[in-house]
């Protein structure tokens, strides 16, 4: 029988599929009525500040029918300590996988954070949000190869957790940050978060969004999650990658996987279904079954494979 298995490093999950920070509520409680958090690869945290935050002014978000979010929420988040102290116990109750999102202005709001979580064995890794496009100075650390390794060697010298980082897909070559992240000591590298976007109102010819420009997700940024899956990977295939970036069906799963993904996020589709992420580990396990796989593990990074072209190259069609 086929099993879902996957490794991000030293973590090891029951299957690849986690819930993306900021599209399952601060801990994920509002999907008791669809699914126990267990079934779950994992879930990654609302992104979490050494304090509390309110978040940017409203509308925060506005939906591109058919095509994804913009959104502008801003990190609003309760803080670390609160999270702990009143949310924690309720996932380590569920028995879920936790990856908690690490979120900060400059390096030391991250060495702050990351200082009161470092031994906490109920959190499987430590997420660092590199990449939030809805703060000021949000991008900084994704955006310069050297401020990306200061706060990843940094946060690594403190912390006994595996530590992975979101990167944002608003730069040129994405490989530039990943290469820093890795020569700092990552353990997972989170791709992609939120593509720059805007939205005008045609009725007051104004910017939706107070910030005017926001972060774009949903189905319309796969291609551009894959693109930079697959070059980051073909470069550094030794890199665990967690895939993020318009993740709504089994088939978007598996090109993820196929392109070097070990574990995914589900982010946006959650607003439009709750269930997707369970409804995708069933597609997995039914594709497993029908390609007659032991493991799920065997198809990452198979799209790099030349023995997979050459045997196309052969095969009667």
């Amino acid at each position: 029988m086929s099993n879902l298995n996957t490794t991000v490093g030293k973590i090891n999950l029951k299957n690849p599929i986690l819930l993306a920070s900021g599209t399952c509520g601060v801990a994920g409680r509002e999907f008791e009525p669809y699914f126990k958090l267990s079934e779950l690869g994992g879930i990654v945290t609302k992104s979490l500040s050494i304090k509390p935050r309110v978040g940017n002014p409203t509308p925060r978000a506005v939906e591109i029918p058919g095509h994804g979010i913009l959104n502008s929420i801003g990190l609003q988040n309760p803080g670390i300590e609160y999270f702990i102290k009143n949310e924690l116990p309720y996932l380590t109750e569920e028995k879920a996988t936790c990856i908690v999102n690490i979120v900060g202005e400059t390096l030391d709001d991250y060495l702050q954070a990351v200082d009161v979580i470092k031994n906490k064995s109920e959190f499987s890794a430590i997420e660092l949000n590199l990449s939030c496009p809805n703060v000021e100075g949000g991008l900084d650390f994704s955006q310069d190869p050297k401020k990306a390794f200061t706060v990843v060697s940094e946060v690594k010298k403190i912390s006994k957790i595996s530590v992975w980082a979101k990167l944002s897909p608003n730069i040129t070559d994405i490989t530039v940050i990943a290469k820093a992240c890795i020569e700092a000591g990552i353990d997972g590298l989170s791709l992609i978060n939120t593509v720059l976007g805007l939205v005008i109102n045609r009725w007051t010819k104004k910017p939706v969004l107070p910030r005017a420009v926001g972060g774009y997700s949903g189905p319309a940024i796969k291609p551009i999650a894959l693109r930079m899956i697959w070059q980051t990977y073909k470069q550094f295939p030794n890199t665990p990658i967690i895939g993020i970036g318009g993740i709504h069906t089994t088939d978007d799963a598996l090109e993820f996987l196929l392109c070097g993904a070990s574990a995914i996020q589900i982010g946006t589709a959650n607003f439009a279904n709750p269930k997707a992420s369970i409804e995708i580990i069933n597609g997995l396990k039914d594709y497993c079954e029908k390609s007659k796989l032991s493991s799920i593990s065997e198809i990452i990074g198979q799209a790099h494979s030349e023995k997979v072209k050459d045997k196309l190259l052969t095969t009667k069609i």
